[in-house]
């Protein structure tokens, strides 16, 4: 707690007439990042319940909505399916994502803090063997790999399926990779297309990959940057009922502080804390937020 003090200045110490009740996926970066708002909102001298892991993004977001808790870190890419506008162009960029998700959730009693700048979306990456063989680095290299017919890719049906997904990389691309190349997994754990790409399982060399995922480096896979900007931009910040925010709007500034460091290397550093190093999301989070104290 004293390291998140560290990071907010002037915090108020009178304990609130109720806690503030936080949430998190239940997911590792979602552990992560719950931990660091808990933390730091304890270092204002808020009283904070932790409902960490709650589920996946549609129970997380119900209960914010109803009023069962009062913040969670959200993804900005989230809000076009939310609110069905996943075709926006405007979905495509950080500045733009950002400004329509604050004007969507507003009307829900919703408010957006500060955004990290660390784009957690959908990626490919590549075994790392392959990428230096043939010099694999963004999309169109992978399109021409494609071509080739070297990729055997695995990925979550609906990363297959979906139209924001690999069928927009291949409409921005230019290329089609056929069923018969690809290992479609019912659901969405990057950790096991990762994995299969890294050790080659059924000839698999390719992976469905989030941009902040943690064992990247771990297993040698290259991730192919998408220099189109083909994929809807997925930042990650808290989210917090606007009733909450009037009580306490010391709130905003020390979020705000913390997750404006909070880059992509720094969440993949972080997230392989995690998964690779096998550390708990609160070990982590607090460590970090000690390490962020000192600095100017």
């Amino acid at each position: 707690m004293a390291a998140a003090a560290a990071l907010v200045t002037n915090p108020a110490r009178a304990m609130p007439a109720h806690r503030i009740v936080i949430g998190s996926k239940s997911d590792t970066e979602g552990a992560l990042l719950g931990n660091l708002i808990s933390l730091v909102l304890e270092g204002l001298g808020l009283s904070v319940e932790r409902r960490l892991g709650l589920g996946p993004t549609l129970i997380v977001r119900t209960a914010l909505l109803a009023g069962e808790i009062d913040l969670y870190p959200e993804y900005t890419g989230n809000v076009a399916f939310f609110s069905g506008t996943e075709s926006d162009s405007a979905w495509k960029t950080g500045e733009s994502a950002y400004a329509l998700a604050l004007r969507l959730d507003a009307a829900r009693g919703l408010v957006w803090l500060g955004r990290a700048p660390a784009n957690n979306t959908w990626l490919i990456a590549v075994q790392g063997a392959l990428a230096r063989e043939r010099g694999l680095a963004t999309m169109l290299d992978f399109a021409g790999a494609v071509h080739d017919d070297r990729i055997r890719l695995a990925a979550s049906t609906e990363f297959v399926e979906s139209p924001a997904a690999l069928p927009s990389f291949e409409s921005a691309y230019g290329f089609r990779l056929p069923l018969s190349r690809i290992v479609s997994l019912p659901g969405g754990d990057t950790a096991v297309t990762a994995r299969a790409a890294a050790e080659g399982i059924s000839g698999i060399n390719a992976g469905m990959v989030y941009g902040t995922d943690g064992a990247l480096a771990a297993l040698d896979l290259t991730v192919m940057s998408d220099p189109k900007g083909a994929q809807i931009v997925y930042e990650p910040a808290p989210v917090i009922r606007a009733g909450t925010l009037e009580r306490h709007p010391q709130i905003r500034g020390a979020l705000d502080r913390v997750f404006a460091r909070l880059d992509a290397d720094t969440l993949r550093r972080l997230n392989a804390a995690i998964t690779v190093e096998g550390r708990t999301a609160a070990a982590v989070a607090a460590e970090w937020l000690g390490s962020e104290a000192n600095r100017p």
